[in-house]
């Protein structure tokens, strides 16, 4: 179990923290809705927001899991 626990610590330390990652993306969002942009550099924020986005649902499956294993643990000990 502890090789599991490293591996989630690792994963969460891999890149930004969800709130930066949030703030960039929504970055992103606005300035490719507003369409002023030249198509590679529009192309190029898209993949950069597809990463951040992946990077964020992989942060709140983490988080998921943490309320889970939580929730379990709470229910295991007696009242």
């Amino acid at each position: 179990m502890g090789d599991s626990t490293s591996k989630k610590k690792t994963k969460s330390e891999d890149g930004p923290s969800f709130e930066v990652a949030l703030a960039r993306l929504e970055a992103i969002v606005e300035k490719l809705d507003d369409g002023n942009l030249p198509l590679a550099q529009a192309l190029s924020l898209y993949k950069e927001g597809n990463a951040l986005a992946k990077r964020c649902r992989a942060l709140l499956t983490e988080a998921e899991v943490d309320v889970k294993e939580a929730l379990a643990a709470d229910k295991a000990e007696p009242a």
